[in-house]
């Protein structure tokens, strides 16, 4: 679980930002600090992975508080979440480590979208001490990746695909039923058939019929590792 701390001075607005981070799988909203000086302390006390960092806030600004948390060597991700469309603040929150910048007020997808983009980054962070160059390039260039995003097939929908496709990636044993995926995901068992059709058709998925001792034959389904990255082209 992805631990968050929000740093934002107006609470109606920590609110919704509160519920947007734990409407989406994976993360938690470990506090809300509704002053740099209270954010501080939080990070020296529990130091959560990702801030939600506001910019305009009492006192020290929030960039000044990213400095101060860099200065204190913790290796904490931030992504600014601000009314600050000026270029220098941006440039100087990508200086600082910001590893995304959501400008007030924003949609929804968008929010997502940078939350389930760096989660995809921790992961790979916490997944082996080692990475290959395919790694580094999803690290380092997956904003330009975009560009050739594929369009999905008519009735399916890159939203439902993002949640089909993380319960399949979090999934710990070697295979998995429709069943399983729409248990995880929240998505009927229909539509997760359909996704993972879809999936069998771009070579992300291999399907194999399990014959139990009891009842009729279950399909199942296994990733294939190596063609995996595929799936980013349909929903980054």
């Amino acid at each position: 679980m992805i631990q968050v701390l929000i740093a934002e001075d107006d609470p109606m607005v920590a609110q919704i930002n509160q519920q947007y981070v734990e409407a989406i799988p994976g993360f938690h909203v470990q506090a809300i600090a509704n002053a740099p000086e209270a954010a501080l302390r939080e990070v020296q006390a529990n130091r959560p992975d990702l801030i939600l960092l506001d910019i305009y806030m009492p006192g020290m600004t929030g960039l000044e508080l990213l400095k101060n948390i860099r200065l204190l060597n913790k290796s904490i991700d931030v992504i600014v979440i601000s009314a600050a469309n000026d270029m220098a603040s941006v440039r100087k929150a990508l200086q600082y480590g910001a590893v995304d910048y959501l400008m007030k007020p924003f949609q929804f997808e968008r929010f997502q979208q940078a939350l389930l983009s760096y989660q995809r980054r921790y992961e790979m962070y916490v997944r082996s001490s080692e990475v290959n160059q395919g790694e580094i390039d999803e690290l380092f260039f997956s904003r330009e990746k975009k560009a050739i995003r594929k369009v999905l097939p008519k009735g399916l929908t890159k939203e439902t695909l993002k949640l089909v496709w993380l319960s399949v990636e979090k999934w710990t044993e070697d295979d998995f039923s429709a069943d399983d995926i729409s248990f995880h995901s929240g998505v009927s068992r229909v539509s997760v058939r359909k996704y993972l059709s879809f999936l069998q058709e771009i070579g992300v998925l291999e399907e194999r019929v399990s014959y139990g001792s009891v009842g009729r034959p279950q399909t199942r389904c296994r990733i294939l590792k190596q063609k995996q990255n595929q799936v980013r082209s349909y929903i980054d």
